[in-house]
């Protein structure tokens, strides 16, 4: 008999390895998962662990009266109400930037048309105060106004 003689590619021990954990580790996810499937869709293990569920759902519910009646705060309490101081707080953070934006344009509208308004504002106060300063000339001390039941009356000749 002759001999074979081939030559296979030599394998280093790492690679070897490697291949080895991987085809492994396939196995072991394979048989992972048939064994949860036969979990799942044995009633009794099924039945178990919605027992399971219900009695944490239970003791959850206990403890939030026991805590509420020591007038405590649960977990649950305190997550909403961080949940609400950080809506609160992102309702001021866009009532300040507003309030901003408001104050910025109010500047740049009393820098741009203020002053010349000022001014027309001034002008007329200072004719109002004219004004009433030669209506208050014009009256003399003699000349007493009229009393308002006198100004209706009429005389008629006879």
């Amino acid at each position: 008999m002759g001999e074979l003689s081939a030559t296979l590619p030599r394998v280093s021990g790492s690679e070897h390895d490697a291949g080895f954990v991987e085809k492994l580790s396939r196995q072991g996810e394979e048989a992972l998962g048939k064994i949860a499937e036969e979990l799942i869709a044995n009633p009794v293990v099924n039945g178990a662990v919605a027992r399971a569920f219900e009695a944490r759902e239970r003791a959850s519910q206990a403890q939030e009266a026991a805590l509420g009646a020591l007038n405590l705060h649960s977990a649950a309490d305190i997550e909403r109400v961080t949940r609400r101081l950080r809506s609160l707080s992102q309702r001021l953070e866009g009532i300040e930037d507003a309030i901003d934006r408001l104050e910025e344009r109010l500047a740049a509208t009393a820098a741009a048309g203020g002053a010349d308004r000022m001014g027309g504002i001034e002008g007329r106060l200072d004719e109002i105060s004219r004004d009433l300063s030669r209506l208050r000339e014009s009256l003399s001390p003699s000349d007493d106004p009229v009393p308002r039941a006198q100004e209706r009356l009429t005389v008629t000749e006879s």
